[in-house]
């Protein structure tokens, strides 16, 4: 069984008790309430079910062969590249190509896979050395526009895949250039189709010598000033390691990326409106539907064996 069959299956797992509850106590065409304790129970038991699957951890984490580390401290956990992925793919409904190059995950100390405001996904492109020469000649909102065009053969071969349309809304934060620090960052506001609201996804991009350090913060839009407090945190666990950072660059040796900085800002986006993001906003009302089901066909059930009984005798 894959992971992306996993909830549904253990949905309808926890769930099977339910259709052998008694419903004698229900009179004809009224629904049989579950107890609201024993729904939680549920919920808890679903959840708990996926968020064990995965383990965290804290401290030095050393990124692309040595070129970068983040350090985590206290507040914060991290997620390795292989279970990143899994929840990229199988749990948010990304396409495969969508974790291609993902590191890990960054996410909030206390918080699970199945419940946080956001998580930063971590990846570095070896792209070369980003010359940021552009950095204040860029038209950000003509650049919006061509975007805007670029989605529609984007959700087209989205759509071919088997995966729901991702619009781009337009910006959550205009692009932001910090040259003494090297750093750009810019968020994007998106409509996952069939989701009922918008994703956010909020860019940072460290430039290095060699190539570019990449945290995306994917969350609910309304998580957007959450995620803009804890950028200077995030921001500090990265780091370039000696030799590689951007002030080492070597014209004579390293080679210049063919994007400038205007560049970096059209990147791939991730949704964060999968199984999870859908099941767990309404996932007491999975449980409610999968009861009642259960309740309707012990009554079909019920009334079959009536039918077939033999009239009561008189005395």
């Amino acid at each position: 069984m894959t992971l992306r069959t996993f909830p549904m299956f253990v949905a309808l797992l926890f769930c099977m008790p339910l259709f052998a509850i008694p419903q004698d106590t229900a009179t004809d065409g009224e629904e049989a309430e579950m107890d609201p304790a024993q729904l939680d129970s549920l919920v808890r038991a679903y959840t708990d079910s996926i968020n064990a699957r995965y383990t965290f951890t804290t401290g030095k984490v050393d990124l692309a062969d040595g070129v970068a580390s983040l350090n985590i401290p206290e507040g914060f956990m991290f997620l390795d590249a292989s279970q990143s992925r899994e929840v990229i793919v199988d749990l948010w409904e990304n396409p495969p190509g969508a974790a291609e190059g993902v590191l890990g995950m960054i996410i909030p100390a206390g918080t699970t896979v199945t419940d946080h405001p956001y998580a930063f996904v971590v990846e570095y492109d070896a792209m070369g050395y980003v010359s940021d020469e552009d950095a204040d000649d860029i038209d950000y909102e003509e650049m919006m526009t061509e975007m805007k065009k670029d989605d529609v053969e984007e959700n087209r071969q989205r759509k071919e895949a088997g995966y729901g349309a991702l619009d781009l809304v337009g910006w959550a934060a205009p692009p932001f250039y910090d040259k003494e620090r090297k750093v750009l960052h810019w968020a994007k506001e998106l409509h996952a189709e069939e989701a009922d609201g918008n994703t956010l996804n909020y860019n940072v991009r460290v430039l290095g010598r060699k190539g570019v350090l990449i945290l995306n913060a994917v969350a609910g839009m309304e998580a957007l000033e959450e995620v803009k407090q804890n950028i200077p945190a995030v921001l500090s666990m990265a780091s370039f390691n000696a030799g590689h950072t951007y002030e080492e660059f070597d014209s004579n040796v390293d080679e210049v990326a063919a994007w400038t900085v205007g560049g970096l800002v059209a990147g791939k986006v991730l949704a964060k409106a999968g199984i999870l993001a859908l099941l767990l906003k309404n996932i007491k009302l999975v449980f409610i539907a999968l009861a009642a089901a259960g309740a309707g066909l012990m009554r079909f059930f019920k009334g079959r064996k009536k039918e077939g009984e033999p009239p009561a005798t008189q005395a």
